[in-house]
């Protein structure tokens, strides 16, 4: 394994035991099955050596939700540095939740870790028309949706409440804890990355946009999933604990709990979700009805998606890590079609590889 410098060393297809016309094919699948961007800002890393890449990956934009990841792996450097832990009450750190609604006073980090909070933002609801409802004030509480730890929902309020605990307990952005602590030493370029926040203070703190607020090109997100593939380990120096990565990208949400239902985003997410959802990463793991997520995918694939059809695979298998981002939409807008693609793309890049 190896890491890169001040730019991704390339290298052929060949030379990382991966047969380059197999790959070029499956790379046209996905394009096929894709919106205007295509392939363009797609990446594929083997080795720690750029093996493909897209003509246009130095695009920055919003990757949407990939965010979440980032968000994530701040949690786990607090948990590193001793300033929480996974069972603290969150109201502990966030008094707004220390309200007239009991059981927000039960929500810990955990449950805000695996969107099993249950917390729900004035305005807009779980129950809205529009797939992708949320609040425009998800800091002030409205009534809960469910008691913490009991459902799941795939939920930006609680997210963004997340991320002003999170805030909090950082006593400063999220964006220049991550900035300093994950990527300048794995030399993100900060001209092609940065993190968006709400644009009013809260409690006088600036709080970036834990949900989706991160902007950056396929080449610097690439780095990133280095990172997590080598378990935090960035060539020698352990950036963020092995042991926090280990959960996070573990199921976190049983296959036999309840998810949302009660809006169209709501059901659809869930029906991916409950067997999948780790801390804010998707594992490949086995659905409610029995079946895996990516049949055709190792096991060990994880991932963290993004509004349109952005994807950050990490396949530890195969030591690859996969970016493909762009602000279209998916040829179709069923889920299934999503996922179908995927698992065709990634059953055809293990066809590709010669050498384990």
């Amino acid at each position: 394994m190896v890491f890169p410098g001040a730019d991704w060393e390339q290298r052929t297809p060949e030379s990382q035991g991966v047969d380059s016309k197999k790959l070029n094919a499956a790379l046209k699948h996905l394009e096929s099955e894709s919106g205007f961007d295509g392939i363009r800002e797609t990446v594929v890393i083997r080795n720690g050596y750029m093996i493909w890449k897209g003509d246009h990956i130095d695009n920055k934009h919003g990757v949407a939700s990939i965010t979440k990841a980032f968000t994530s792996t701040c949690l786990g450097l607090l948990i590193d540095d001793g300033k929480c832990k996974l069972s603290d009450l969150a109201k502990d750190y966030e008094s707004r939740l220390d309200c007239e609604y009991p059981e927000y006073a039960k929500i810990t980090l955990r449950h805000l870790s695996n969107m099993t909070s249950g917390y729900d933002g004035e305005g807009g609801g779980y129950g809205e028309k529009d797939p992708y409802d949320g609040s425009e004030t998800p800091f002030i509480p409205a009534a809960p949706a469910f008691s913490p730890g009991t459902m799941y929902s795939y939920w930006d309020d609680a997210m963004c409440m997340f991320g002003l605990v999170l805030t909090k307990i950082a006593n400063g952005t999220l964006y220049d804890f991550f900035k300093e602590r994950i990527a300048n030493p794995i030399g993100m370029n900060p001209n092609k990355w940065d993190w968006g926040h709400w644009e009013e203070e809260i409690d006088g703190l600036i709080v970036n946009r834990s949900e989706g607020g991160v902007y950056t090109s396929a080449r610097e997100l690439a780095r990133f999933g280095h990172l997590i593939l080598n378990h935090g380990n960035w060539d020698g120096t352990q950036l963020v604990s092995k042991k926090w990565l280990d959960e996070a990208i573990k199921v976190q949400v049983p296959n036999t709990m309840k998810g949302r239902t009660d809006s169209r985003r709501q059901k659809s997410i869930s029906a991916r979700a409950v067997g999948t959802y780790g801390y804010h990463w998707w594992a490949n793991g086995i659905l409610a009805d029995g079946s895996r997520f990516l049949p055709d995918a190792p096991l060990g694939t994880f991932y963290r998606s993004g509004w349109p059809q952005q994807r950050l695979f990490i396949i530890p298998e195969w030591n690859m890590v996969i970016v493909r981002i762009g602000i279209d939409k998916h040829k179709t807008d069923r889920p299934e079609d999503s996922r179908a693609c995927w698992n065709a793309v990634l059953k055809m890049v293990g066809e590709a590889i010669t050498e384990q």
